[in-house]
């Protein structure tokens, strides 16, 4: 595997958290797991996809659903509060970002709660001629780090002709709920008498700019600290739940189970080097590889 994630340049970083690149290594580019899935946890969080190779992203509705629903080569992920079902039978080459709050209607231009809870297909948003030949330049390219900076210089160029549109980032007011959102057990009343607006119209700006409710975000926030803390294998659970901010161990159990779709334990067992991005046991074992032609 080859891959590159850093920082995005100076002047997109209100707008962009990271960027990556990534390429299967010689020994699994071309190779085929059948049936093989994962599950992707929430961030909070959006990110754009431009896949370089292989099928389109593919969604799973639910464990049983051996149809899924395609959503082409360039694929913009909303802020989800759970987490979603991915096709990963083929290793594709991709160049993507995960977006910062507010950035959807500078760079996508749609607000964040249009696309949350869901993929959208880029050309929806930017139109197919724009979407298609971003795809195509990309494609071009085969050397990650020429990729990520022809990336950049896209979002630039969206980024500039909305700020001269008048469009700006975050509002101040949901900036300033972020942090205290991110800690433990917030208190929203709080926040929303420190933002001078009222219970209503602070809850549509809040979605409007993070895709969530501020209960929905504290939420998966909460659950952020606890998969940092459980990257240490030895870490017993219940002092990840304490530290965390859950009432208990059970309390930690209910609500990974929700937003992960597996137990704490389960997770832990499958031994993912990502934390986010977690195979599903029972599918597509090692042996299952084979190689696929080229089409």
């Amino acid at each position: 595997m080859r891959q590159l994630t850093r920082a995005p340049v100076p002047h997109l970083r209100p707008f962009v958290r990271q960027v990556w690149a990534w390429a299967p290594g010689a020994e699994s580019a071309g190779a085929e797991r059948p049936g093989a899935r994962e599950h992707v946890l929430p961030t909070g969080g959006m990110h754009l996809v431009f896949r370089l190779s292989g099928p389109p992203l593919k969604l799973f509705g639910h464990a049983a659903d051996t149809e899924g629903q395609t959503y082409g080569h360039a694929i913009v992920g909303g802020a989800r509060s759970s987490f979603y079902l991915r096709d990963v039978s083929v290793a594709t080459r991709s160049v993507g970002a995960q977006l910062q709050p507010g950035a959807a209607r500078v760079l996508l231009g749609a607000p964040e709660d249009a696309l949350s809870g869901q993929h959208t297909p880029l050309d929806a948003l930017w139109g197919a001629r724009e979407a298609a030949d971003a795809l195509e330049r990309l494609h071009a390219e085969d050397d990650l780090a020429r990729q990520l900076a022809l990336f950049e210089a896209m979002l630039s160029a969206r980024l500039a002709l909305a700020l001269r549109a008048g469009l700006r980032g975050l509002h101040p007011a949901i900036a300033a709920a972020l942090g205290p959102l991110a800690g433990e057990n917030p208190a929203i009343g709080a926040l929303v008498a420190e933002s001078g607006y009222s219970h209503r119209r602070f809850i549509a700006l809040f979605r409007g700019a993070i895709g969530l409710s501020p209960k929905e975000y504290a939420r998966v926030m909460r659950f952020d600290r606890a998969l940092a803390l459980a990257a240490d294998p030895a870490r017993p659970w219940a002092e990840i739940a304490f530290e965390a901010g859950y009432a208990d161990q059970a309390h930690l159990s209910r609500e990974f189970s929700a937003l992960a779709g597996m137990a704490p334990q389960a997770w832990r067992r499958t031994g993912a080097t990502s934390p986010r991005h977690v195979a599903v046991p029972g599918n597509a074992a090692p042996g299952q590889i084979r190689s696929r032609r080229p089409r």
